[in-house]
């Protein structure tokens, strides 16, 4: 499949995606671009999606950040079609020699292996049991798993073990799963935190094209709710001078559809993100673009992003200070929590095997 360097794809063949451009990523010795050569005149054909397969010798990621409330995660795919302009994930496309940009979006990666896997995993005799969180990096419940179904197969595997859970997500295939995540948040083994970004559908549609509708996603969180998992409302991410102003409407949008808990996070632009996210804001919303950077970069020290522990998330200076202190105004007004009742690891048990011996007591 060509390649793009950094000029603007045309419209017609990115319809549908987020990203703008294609360029070559960072690591490639060459760079490449998808031309028109002159010798048909047909037009470039569209991004299609594609779909590699992955065996990894090793599906849970550790981290030790003091910002996250886990340290262990699984992602069953790399890349991620719903194309969030803004995906903080973009950058790690260019390990695998492809483009944050439009490679992120159709150039996939699945990994069907990932529940044999993940069994072996938790079957060491050294494995310590603490919550494992799915779609930390990329979104577990995109479109392509309606057909790989991988995470039904992660869920069945970590009910057998009673292994604690806590998934993000934006994608309505989650409802298909209300079973297992019942039966498993009945224990106190599930949780699952619901992604809005803006409560307007043109602007959504817009930065998030193939995610489902806000409306949508709030009967997300009101199915969830309905099922008895515990479901946070995450405003995530605020997009300064563009949703800022809807940190409130989202929460208690959330609130009645059913969530108990909240959290939100800022713009991040790490890496390839700025530039993509600069080029979507001079397509889509030229006349605030400047302000929209202008506003980030008083949050982050003057620049476009900064990656430091305890302020990444939340941006630092007095315009950060002042959304942090609307939001815990907002949660208590609304009775919503910033932190979910902590999941039991008690009940882990390796499940019996064929050949296994029961024991007499």
């Amino acid at each position: 499949m060509e390649k793009v360097g950094s000029d603007r794809i045309d419209a017609d063949c990115r319809r549908g995606r987020g990203a703008a451009t294609n360029a070559t990523g960072r690591f490639e010795e060459f760079q490449r671009e998808r031309v028109d050569d002159g010798w048909t005149e047909e037009p470039l054909p569209p991004f299609r999606t594609e779909v590699s397969i992955e065996r990894p010798r090793s599906v849970i990621t550790r981290n030790s950040s003091p910002d996250l409330a886990f340290d262990r995660s699984l992602n069953p795919y790399r890349g991620c079609e719903h194309g969030c302009i803004y995906c903080y994930a973009r950058p790690t496309h260019a390990w695998l020699g492809y483009s944050a940009g439009l490679d992120f979006e159709t150039r996939l990666i699945a990994r069907p292996d990932a529940a044999t896997q993940l069994e072996k995993e938790l079957r060491r005799k050294s494995y310590q049991v603490a919550p494992l969180a799915l779609g930390t990096n990329t979104d577990p419940y995109q479109p392509i798993e309606g057909q790989y179904r991988i995470m039904r197969q992660v869920l069945e595997v970590l009910e057998a073990f009673q292994h604690p859970v806590l998934i993000i997500t934006k994608g309505t295939l989650i409802e298909r799963d209300l079973d297992i995540l019942s039966r498993m948040a009945a224990k106190g083994l599930a949780q699952v935190g619901i992604s809005v970004t803006s409560l307007q559908a043109d602007l959504s549609r817009k930065m998030e094209p193939r995610v489902p509708s806000p409306v949508r996603r709030l009967r997300m969180i009101e199915a969830l709710s309905q099922a008895e998992v515990p479901v946070r409302v995450m405003a995530s991410p605020i997009v300064p001078g563009l949703t800022d102003h809807e940190l409130e409407p989202i929460l208690e949008a959330g609130r009645d559809a059913g969530a108990v808990a909240a959290s939100y996070i800022l713009l991040r632009l790490p890496g390839e993100v700025a530039p993509l996210f600069q080029d979507w804001l001079d397509e889509h919303y030229p006349d605030r673009a400047a302000r929209v950077m202008n506003r980030v970069r008083e949050m982050r020290d003057g620049k476009d992003y900064t990656s430091e522990f305890g302020e990444r998330f939340v941006g630092r200076g007095v315009v950060a200070d002042l959304l942090k202190q609307r939001f815990q105004k907002a949660c208590q007004r609304l009775g919503l929590v910033r932190d979910l009742p902590e999941m039991r690891c008690d009940l882990f048990e390796s499940p019996l095997q064929q050949g296994d011996q029961l024991s007499l007591f």
